[in-house]
């Protein structure tokens, strides 16, 4: 979900242009999210180097191109291990059965591949593109800001 957050704040951010105050509170009203788990989404993204933020009531702006920043770079940046742990394995506590001996080690290979694909996925996608599907989904328009 950090990611969908991350992407949420961002679109926000793009719409409000570089003139308007972004501030946590904003966006934690916006995402429904509580205003500290937004400050700690903008400390990763700015560790990212995707957004710069400012302190006090300044609030937060973009400083990559959303065409230079896809949603894996959003995932990493606020989710480093999410990918990985998209999908997981139930945890077992000494069973002598060999299936849940050896399940881990049978997953494995198939959940790598997953994991690659929608990695693969991801860093085809910018956020760029996921601005322009939301000016769709606003009013048939991929060009129009509010």
């Amino acid at each position: 979900m950090k990611c969908s957050v991350a992407v949420h704040c961002l679109i926000f951010m793009n719409e409000a242009g570089s003139d308007d105050r972004v501030t946590s509170t904003l966006l934690a009203e916006s995402t429904g999210c509580n205003p500290a788990s937004i400050r700690a989404l903008f400390a990763a993204l700015k560790k990212a180097g995707i957004i710069d933020v400012q302190r006090g009531n300044v609030g937060a702006h973009l400083i990559q191109d959303p065409k230079d920043v896809t949603l894996l770079d959003i995932q990493n940046a606020v989710e480093p291990d999410g990918l990985a742990t998209m999908i997981g394995v139930h945890q077992y506590k000494g069973q002598s059965c060999p299936v849940a001996q050896n399940i881990h080690a049978t997953l494995g290979p198939s959940y790598e591949k997953i994991e690659h694909a929608t990695a693969e996925a991801m860093h085809s996608i910018t956020l760029a593109d996921i601005i322009d599907d939301y000016h769709v989904q606003l009013n048939g328009d991929p060009t129009r800001r509010q």
